[in-house]
This record gives C-alpha cells, structure tokens and sequence, in this order.
C-alpha cells in the first residue's frame, strides 16, 4: 500500500479537477455521447429539446434493444418518476416492461424538468415515435393528475390502470382510526375477494354503511375511479399479472445503487449504461438456461410436458401451479344449452369453498372463466384446467398459449415505424468476428517478435493501417451528424429545477404528519392533540 503514490484525498481532488473543467459542458457530452450511439446502431433513438433560451429541458432515449424487446413485451407498460438522480434535479421518467421471464426490462428514458401534463405528453409522443407497434394494451401509474391526463391525450386507446398498492396503502391514513381498525379486514375481502363487479358493488356499499363512512369524501372518490383499480374491473385487461407500479419502485431501488444526486447528466448515463448492463446480463441468462435445459414436471401428464418446453421456465412454474391446484377442483354442470355449457367450479381455500363459473362455447370451442386469469395474466386458470381434464384435453390448445410466455418470444424481425428493421445493440456477428481477428493478431505479434526485422515491420504496417482505419471511420466529408462540438451547435446545461416530488396522490396524511412531528392522540384517535389535552378525558 505504501508503494502506490497516491492517497484517497488525490482521488476526491482529481474527480474534482475533472468535474471543474467539464461544468457547463454537460448537455454538450450527453449530445455527442447519444450521436455516436446513433452512429454504431441506427436503431438507437434520441430526442432533445431546449426552453426557448437556448438551455436544457427535456431529452428522451431508446437504445435499439429496448426499441426490440417493446416489439415483443410491449403490450403492458409501468411508468412511474423518481428523483434525487442527478445535480440539476430533472425528474428521471423510465418506461418499464416485463420479459417473457417476468424480469423488468427498461423500454425508454427520459429527463423532463417538469411534470407538467404538457411535458407527459412530449415523452409519450416520443415514446410512440420510437416504438415499433403502436400503443401499450394497459399502462400502469400511481394517481398524478398530469400523468392521467397526459395518457388520456397520448394513449387513448391503452387502459390506465391505478396502482392498488399506492391507494390501498392510504386507507389507514384517510379513514378514522376507530373505523380503519374495525372494518379494513372487511374492506379487503371487497377489493380482492370479489370476481365481478355487481358483487364488488355490494359488499363495497355494506361495509361503508356498516362503517357509517357514506359521506366520506377519499372512499366516495376512490369508489368513482373503481373501474382503474379494483381487481373485479380490471382483470379484463392484460397486465402481466401486474396490479400496482412496485415493479417501478423496485426499478429505481435498484439503479439508485449505481447513480447519486451528485452526478452530471454525463455522469448518470455512463453509470446507468452500467447498471442496464447488469440488468440485461441477468436476462441473458435466463434466456441460456432455457435454451439448453427443460424444466422438470412434478406431474407426469402430457400437458405438463408439453409446456415445460415451451414456456419459459418462470411461466412454466406458474403454470405448473395452477394445474396442481385444478386437481383440487370440482366441476357441477350448471347451464347448458345449444351454443354453451357453463359450470361451477369449486375448490376449498383457507377453509372456505369457493366457486368460479367456467363458460364453454360449443361453435368456437372456447372457454372462459369468472376469475379472468388467463385475460390478466396470459396463463390459463386452474378452473378451465379442471374442465379439460374431465373431457380428457391431453395437450394444451395453441389458442392458450401467448408468445409472449414462450422460451422463442424474441425470434422474428422488429420494424420502425418506415419499415426498417431495428437490429440489436449485441450483434453476435461482431463477436465471432473479434474472436477471429484477436487470435490473427495474436499469431502475427508471436511471428514478428523472433526478429527485430520483423518487429519493425510489423510496428510500420500497423502505424499505416491505423491512419487508413481512422480514415475509413470518420469518412472523407466533416458535415456528417455527431461530428466535433464545433460544428455542432449546442445548448446549455440545465439550471437547478425545483421539481414537486412525489405526486400529491401519493403524499399522504400519515406522511405529512410524520415530517411535521404530528401524532395521534392515544385515546381517541384524533390529531392536534396529544392523551394529556384530551377533550375525552378533560370533560367533567
């Protein structure tokens, strides 16, 4: 330790020689940095845009990569914002999805210096500018007017789902203690417990009467917007089996490792590049497990067999769950007619029966069922499960079985908006090519150190090629786009913005009371006053 030269202090004072002489250069490295990306992959997609002074405001990003995986996953999208991500305070706004191994996958990135709605709208713009296949079937946020707004205007044909996880959270925030204690269990069984909608309704009105909450301004509101929270409403819509944006959060827990807010916008992008790449290294592989190895049945049935080689081996699991759980199940005929069979389906859970109506059509040998798994998720549910089984249905039907799910779900060609396919970032033509021209040069360096004749040949051919590779890189024309910065005119470096936080639909009471120092009064529940002021006990 002795021998190296340098203490920590060095580095912390290089680090700050280096960020000193690129102050007011950042916009200006992030430009050229996305050029050359765009000039190694056509597909790498980029926007910036300034305030009207000629300063920062907005960029959105794509690599051709994440532009590949939205042509394969992008029919359910989760957007959420976070911050304290870098030194200029611009709100980071990711655009997740889910992979066909159920792992998060980052679709696109933007920087935006407002949450504004008319800022949300720019990015999604974008986003559909840079996506191959248009709009997502569902996207997923917490409640923030703007972005709602925003999605209304961008994607008006994507169902917008709230998250469950944000709003149920609030309940012991926004109900009276008293009422919260006795009557959330009951509150619970409405929201996860019902599988349509009239008997979400139902058991929602008995137990607000029950809690005497009619009038209740936050319940009355959340029961308004039912139809983008409630499972019972929104099971119809694909999400990946997805009902809340903590995929988001636990996204940015995890590129929050690798970044800080003291980092430059140059910064954040070399650090979140890295971070990607671990992500993205994890999805590879998984992808080399499946391709050589078959997961293993726990049931010997064809079906089972079946999917175990053609899921992936996470979907599989889930999979094989379910067809476990359909043994379990017993189907009595309910309906039948000359278009359709409906059945009950019941099954005994946590000591109660439980019934989910299977709908069989005869004319297009379809079926559905009440609980909406395979609509939600993409999997097939235990209840049709039970029913193939009585009819003796050994192999699954293709109909059942998404791509999406599937071990080749990214194989086929992915096209821009022109019709221009959009290639990978990782080609593995340049790998094998590397591989081959390293063990060359390898063989050559090993021939020309036998000789000092040979080393001084070798030393001038390679000095000669350099200049001609250097040539044949840049070209002979200086007006080609990512050219030096001083051909290219730029805009300044962000100033500081004050962005508003966490949205106010996500701020709750009990947040607020906890940065105030506020607390509940222990005998009565009420704030403002603490047990020794207490009217309850002070009134003669």
């Amino acid at each position: 330790m002795d021998k190296i030269g340098f203490i920590k202090k060095d580095i912390y004072n290089l680090e700050c020689s280096v960020n000193g002489k690129l102050r007011n250069h950042d916009v200006e490295l992030v430009t050229e940095y996305f050029m050359a990306e765009q000039k190694k992959n056509e597909g790498f997609y980029f926007k910036i845009e300034g305030d009207g002074h000629d300063r920062f405001s907005r960029c959105f990003w794509a690599d051709a990569t994440s532009r590949r995986a939205y042509g394969f996953y992008g029919d359910v999208v989760v957007f959420d914002t976070t911050f304290n991500t870098n030194r200029y305070d611009l709100t980071f706004a990711p655009m997740l999805g889910v992979n066909n191994h159920g792992q998060t996958i980052v679709l696109a990135c933007a920087f935006l210096s407002k949450e504004t709605t008319e800022s949300f709208v720019w990015m999604f713009e974008e986003f559909k500018k840079a996506m191959p296949g248009g709009e997502p079937k569902t996207i997923i946020t917490d409640q923030d007017a703007a972005m709602a707004i925003a999605i209304s205007i961008a994607f008006p044909t994507t169902f917008h789902r709230l998250c469950i996880w944000h709003i149920t959270s609030k309940f012991s925030v926004k109900l009276p203690r008293d009422a919260y204690n006795e009557y959330w269990r009951e509150f619970q069984k409405a929201i996860w417990d019902t599988d349509n909608k009239d008997e979400f309704d139902a058991k929602w009105n008995i137990v607000v009467t029950k809690a005497g909450l009619t009038d209740h301004p936050w319940l009355s509101s959340m029961f308004d917007l039912r139809e983008s929270w409630i499972p019972a409403y929104t099971r119809q819509f694909f999400a990946a089996g997805m009902s809340s944006s903590q995929r988001a959060e636990g996204s940015h827990g995890f590129f929050k490792q690798y970044i800080s807010r003291r980092n430059s916008l140059m910064d954040f992008i070399i650090r979140f590049e890295r971070a990607l790449s671990h992500q993205r290294e994890k999805e590879l592989v998984a992808d080399h497990v499946d391709a050589f190895e078959v997961a293993q049945c726990l049931l010997p049935m064809p079906m089972n067999k079946q999917m175990a080689t053609l899921y992936t081996r996470t979907m599989f699991q889930k999979f094989e769950q379910e067809l476990i759980q359909s043994t379990a199940c017993f189907l009595e005929l309910k309906t039948e007619d000359a278009c359709k069979v409906v059945f009950n389906v019941s099954e005994r859970k946590n000591w109660e029966t439980r019934v989910a109506e299977v709908v069989y059509v005869k004319d297009s040998d379809h079926a559905s069922c009440s609980c909406k798994r395979f609509e939600f998720v993409g999997i097939i549910c235990k209840h049709i499960l039970a029913l193939f089984r009585r009819d003796q249905i050994e192999y699954m039907p293709e109909k059942y079985i998404l791509k999406r799910w599937k071990k080749t779900a990214k194989c086929g060609l992915v096209s821009d908006a022109n019709g221009k396919e959009i290639k990978d970032c990782a080609d593995p033509g340049l790998l094998i090519k590397r591989s081959t021209m390293s063990r060359l040069a390898s063989d050559v360096v090993e021939d020309a150190l036998m000789s000092e004749e040979g080393c001084e040949v070798l030393s001038a051919t390679l000095k000669s090629l350099q200049v001609k590779l250097k040539l044949l890189k840049d070209g002979p024309s200086n007006n080609e786009v990512g050219g030096s910065s001083s051909q290219t005119q730029y805009m300044k470096d962000p100033k500081r913005v004050r962005c508003k936080g966490r949205s106010k639909g996500v701020t709750g009471a009990k947040e607020k009371a906890m940065t105030r120092g506020i607390r509940h009064c222990r005998e009565c529940g009420h704030i403002g006053h603490d047990r020794r002021q207490c009217p309850a006990l002070n009134t003669p």
